[in-house]
């Protein structure tokens, strides 16, 4: 039996990273908002909690993540934009904390994402949930979430996957 899973992921505006993972197959339902930690992370950074089944392949999810935000570098909003990993017990701590391992050895990187405990989450008010979904011509999807879909797209492509979905659901096409 299939059992949900979920994971908390931040690193970049949460419009952006709502969209990258609203695209993948196998990604349930993605909630955009704001999430915290222990100390000393226990302020809200933009984040979503990512809802998919155990059958999902976790090495490509926490890999397209890793690789969709700036998951290398410090900057000056890191506050806002942290880079994380939240989980939500000890088991996932430890299959995420090999998976990062084994990515950071793979691509050659030093990534800073923290891997740290969810501790609350706020939704986002609902006027900009779904972001992409509802305005996709919109001058900051063009500009920021676009490009991110087409790293998705060569990385689904690498791991043998279809290309992402990007047609705007009936769901959330505005009147």
């Amino acid at each position: 039996m299939k059992t949900d899973l979920k994971l908390g992921l931040g690193g970049g505006c949460h419009w952006c990273t709502e969209a990258v993972f609203q695209s993948i197959t196998g990604v349930m339902r993605v909630e955009q908002g704001y999430v915290s930690s222990v100390t000393p992370f226990e302020t809200r950074s933009e984040a979503v909690i990512v809802h998919l089944t155990d059958s999902m392949n976790l090495e490509k999810l926490i890999d397209i993540h890793l690789q969709t935000h700036s998951s290398t570098k410090e900057h000056s909003r890191r506050e806002d934009y942290r880079s994380a990993i939240y989980y939500f017990d000890e088991e996932m701590k430890s299959r995420i904390e090999d998976i990062v391992f084994s990515l950071s050895r793979k691509r050659n990187e030093k990534y800073i994402t923290h891997i740290i405990p969810f501790s609350s989450f706020e939704a986002s008010r609902e006027s900009i949930q779904n972001y992409y979904k509802t305005r996709p011509e919109a001058p900051f999807c063009k500009r920021y979430i676009e490009p991110k879909l087409e790293v998705v797209d060569e990385m689904l492509k690498d791991y043998g996957d279809a290309q992402i979905n990007r047609q705007v659901d009936s769901q959330f096409e505005r009147s």
